[in-house]
C-alpha cells in the first residue's frame, strides 16, 4: 500500500511537473531571414547605420519583422510563446494573426508542416500555440510577425521538457534568397506570417529567404540596393513595379541594378512585373498605369540584356493571380490564396536558377 501511495505521489508531481512552463529567451536560437547583423535590435531588417540616413517611412517599416524566423528543437508536449510588440499596429484589410501574430511550423520527414498560430491580443502577449502532443523531440521554425516589430521574445516549454539550438541544418543558410518589393512582398495581406509568399517558397526549397518588402516604399533607394548587394545570394529578385512610378523606374532601376551587378557580377537578377490586379477591368487609370509600367520594366529589362548580361530575367506577372478575380483582399494585396498562386508561379522559376 505504502509503495503504491509513492508511486502514485510521483506520477502526480511528474504530471504537475508536466503542466508548468517554463519560457527560455529566444536570443540564444538562431534567426533566419536577416540581410544583415548591424541592427540596432534582433528583430529588425535595415543596418543602424540607415538610421539617419533614408527615408523616414522606409526606417520605420525595416523595424517590422517580415520573414524573419527562429529556429529551435524541443521534445515539449506544449510550445508557448511571449512577445512583445514595437507598434501593435491594427489595419482594416489584414488579419492581427498576419500583422503582429507568430506562426508555428514543424520539420517532418524533411518538409515544413503548418502547426500552429499564435494570436496576439495586445502589446504584450502570451500565447499557448500547441498542447498535448507526444513529448518527442522536433526541429520548429516560429515566423514573427509581418507588419510589426518584436521587441522581445521567448519560447515556453514543459519544465521537464528540453530546449536547444537546431541539429539540422534547413533551410539551407547558405547563399540565401533575396527579394526586394512592396507591401505584397512584404506580405499584405497574408492571414498569418508563414503565408506571404517568401515563406511558402522557403519551406517548398528549404533555402533560406530574405524578405525586404517595404509597404508602400519599394521605390529603388539606392542604400536598399547596397544592403541587398551585401548579402552573398544565390537569386536577387527584384519586384519593385507596384510602388515605384514609370519616371522613378526611368531614372533609377539601371542605377540600383548596377549596385548589386557591381559586387556580385554572375549571380542571377530576376525583375517582376506588376501584378494585373483584379480591380483593373474596370479602373481604367489604374489599368493603364499597370500597363506602363510593364512595358518599363520590359524596355529595361531587355536594354540589360543587350548589353550582355545573360543573369538578368524577367517574369510576366500574366499568371500571377489566376483568372477568377478571387485571390485578392481588396482588388491589390493578395490572401492566402493569391500567396499561393505566386508562389507556384515562381517555384520553378527559382528552382532551376539557384539549383544551376
Amino acid at each position: 500500500m505504502k509503495k503504491t501511495t509513492c508511486i502514485l505521489i510521483a506520477l502526480f508531481t511528474f504530471l504537475s511537473l508536466q503542466g508548468q512552463r517554463v519560457y527560455y529567451d529566444a536570443s540564444a536560437f538562431p534567426v533566419l531571414g536577416k540581410a544583415t547583423e548591424q541592427t540596432a535590435t534582433r528583430y529588425e531588417r535595415l543596418p543602424d547605420s540607415l538610421r539617419t540616413i533614408i527615408r523616414e517611412p522606409l526606417w520605420e517599416l525595416g523595424q517590422n519583422s517580415a520573414g524573419l524566423s527562429i529556429r529551435f528543437r524541443s521534445n515539449s508536449s506544449s510550445i508557448a510563446a511571449r512577445w512583445d510588440l514595437l507598434f501593435n499596429r491594427n489595419m482594416n484589410h489584414m488579419t492581427a494573426t498576419g500583422i503582429k501574430g507568430l506562426d508555428l511550423y514543424s520539420l517532418e520527414e524533411g518538409e515544413w508542416v503548418f502547426v500552429n498560430s499564435g494570436r496576439p491580443t495586445k502589446q504584450h502577449n502570451e500565447a499557448v500555440i500547441i498542447s498535448n502532443m507526444l513529448p518527442e523531440d522536433r526541429e520548429y521554425m516560429l515566423y514573427l510577425p509581418l507588419y510589426d516589430g518584436v521587441t522581445a521574445l521567448a519560447i515556453g516549454i514543459d519544465s521537464l521538457a528540453t530546449i536547444g539550438r537546431p541539429q539540422t541544418d534547413l533551410p539551407i543558410r547558405s547563399k540565401p534568397v533575396v527579394a526586394y518589393g512592396t507591401s505584397i512582398l512584404q506580405g499584405g495581406c497574408a492571414t498569418r506570417p508563414g503565408m506571404a509568399h517568401c515563406s511558402i517558397l522557403s519551406r517548398w526549397l528549404n533555402r533560406e529567404f530574405i524578405n525586404l518588402g517595404f509597404s508602400g516604399n519599394g521605390r529603388l533607394d539606392y542604400e536598399i540596393a547596397e544592403v541587398i548587394a551585401d548579402v552573398d545570394a544565390s537569386l536577387y529578385i527584384l519586384d519593385f513595379a507596384g510602388n515605384a512610378t514609370v519616371d522613378e523606374m526611368n531614372e533609377k532601376t539601371v542605377h540600383f541594378y548596377s549596385i548589386i551587378r557591381n559586387r556580385r557580377p554572375d549571380t542571377p537578377i530576376l525583375f517582376v512585373e506588376n501584378p494585373i490586379f483584379t480591380h483593373l477591368r474596370f479602373d481604367r487609370q489604374a489599368a493603364e498605369e499597370v500597363r506602363a509600367k510593364n512595358e518599363t520594366i520590359r524596355r529595361i529589362f531587355e536594354g540589360l540584356q543587350a548589353q550582355g548580361d545573360n543573369q538578368v530575367f524577367l517574369l510576366s506577372s500574366r499568371d500571377m493571380l489566376g483568372d477568377d478575380g478571387e485571390a485578392t483582399v481588396d482588388g491589390i494585396h493578395f490572401t492566402d490564396l493569391g500567396f499561393l498562386r505566386y508562389a507556384e508561379l515562381l517555384y520553378p522559376v527559382i528552382k532551376q536558377m539557384v539549383n544551376e
